[in-house]
């Protein structure tokens, strides 16, 4: 019997485990693949972010390599107009404005905190369930090797097409109409670039940028509209990725931006159709039952226009480690009647946070994205002067700390004492 189980080895899977740690639970993760995967590149850790990884004690390992990204600049292709963007810095000191940082250098930040043991890699997963012993529920993994692993609490942190979320009842994520290819671009020499964001937008709902990591790595992307099907003959092979996007979506944009696109270090292309749950979905969905649950991409799958998938996943860690930690300090140990209820105010607590955000990036994104001369006009002329800083003030969201032992047990004595 393990006390608890995390599905998933990503950002959410880590976090978790290291806040389940942090408030003195250990926790089994189990990874599909024989290692860490850093799909993705690139993330943006903006501030809601770093309040996130200082409650969970990793914040110091990324803030001394990675700087901030001041200020972006959005050039209209059409017209040839260059607004710039309010920063999303605003509040903040210098060690929680808003960065980017290679996915694998967060992993591992967060997987150095966790045992060695914690993390069982090549472990697939057929199915899950749940049964009662002698009044409690108890979560069942079965695994492709045929071998059977029980926990007092389940969390799926397995991404889009979570089988946790499944197993729940949550609705499959939807198509967004866009795809979207990323990547690492590395010059050896250093690329010279300032530390600015610079995005494209033009016609055909194309929506193109790059932001520097480091003095010699530049994360890139591109976004269109696409259909559902169409484009699977891009998946996985990164050579054609990059002939597509210079020979085709990204032909006249500026030779800087093909440059980029030309260094890019090929296994680190990846073409995938945009995906969401509808917000209703989430804001209405069974997000736990009993003494399971789910967190990051397994709950709330959203699209990448604001950089919150990553953020999220890290407030959905910290959120999970204060209400089991909580229960566990309270009760001296993991109470299997207990956890119900933990997980279910842990689900009230996201559940909102969730909904608005999937809500709030699809918007951007759209928006961002459209083709059409109104959506444009309001793009150009309201949307970045106005309302852009109003949405991003998502990224100055406090999660919260983390339980300690100590507070709990002063506040129990302080009761008694009253």
């Amino acid at each position: 019997m393990e006390e608890v189980v995390i599905v998933g080895a990503g950002i959410a899977g880590l976090a978790t485990a290291v806040a389940l740690k942090r408030v003195g639970i250990k926790a089994l993760v189990l990874e599909r693949w024989d290692g860490l995967r850093a799909t993705g590149a690139a993330l943006g850790l903006f501030p809601n972010a770093w309040l996130a990884l200082d409650a969970l004690g990793v914040s110091h390992k990324l803030t001394s390599i990675y700087d901030n990204v001041e200020v972006a600049f959005v050039t209209n292709l059409e017209s040839g107009a260059i607004q710039q963007v309010p920063s999303a810095r605003t509040n903040v000191d210098a060690q929680s404005g808003p960065k980017l940082v290679h996915r694998k250098a967060l992993l591992e930040a967060l997987a150095e905190e966790l045992p060695t043991d914690s993390i069982r890699f090549s472990s697939k997963i057929n199915a899950i369930g749940s049964i009662t012993d002698e009044g409690s529920s108890i979560a069942v993994v079965h695994m492709e090797d045929g071998s059977v692993i029980k926990a007092k609490v389940l969390i799926g942190c397995d991404g889009v097409h979570s089988v946790v979320a499944s197993w729940l009842g949550l609705a499959a994520p939807v198509h967004s109409g866009r795809s979207a290819v990323r990547g690492l671009a590395v010059f050896p020499q250093g690329h010279r670039l300032k530390h600015e964001t610079h995005q494209f937008v033009g016609a055909a709902g194309r929506r193109a940028g790059f932001i520097p990591l480091t003095d010699k790595d530049l994360y890139w992307f591109l976004s269109c509209s696409s259909p559902a099907e169409g484009t699977d003959h891009l998946a996985g092979n990164p050579e054609l990725i990059q002939k597509e996007v210079i020979e085709n979506y990204a032909k006249d944009l500026p030779e800087l931006y093909l440059d980029i696109v030309k260094h890019s270090d090929l296994s680190t292309l990846s073409w995938a159709p945009l995906v969401f749950r509808q917000p209703w979905k989430v804001a209405f969905g069974n997000l736990s039952k009993q003494n399971i649950t789910v967190a990051g991409d397994a709950m709330h799958p959203m699209t990448p226009d604001l950089g919150q998938g990553g953020c999220s996943a890290l407030e959905d860690a910290v959120a999970l480690g204060r209400h089991i930690g909580t229960s566990f300090i309270q009760n001296g140990g993991l109470v299997p009647n207990e956890m119900a209820r933990a997980l279910a105010n842990y689900v009230e607590e996201r559940r909102w946070r969730a909904t608005w955000l999937i809500t709030g990036l699809y918007l951007s994104g759209w928006v961002q994205g459209g083709s059409s001369w109104v959506v444009k006009l309001f793009r150009d002329t309201i949307f970045y002067r106005f309302l852009f800083r109003k949405i991003f003030s998502i990224n100055h969201y406090d999660c919260g700390k983390l339980p300690s032992i100590a507070d709990e047990e002063q506040t129990g004595n302080n009761k008694k004492f009253k």
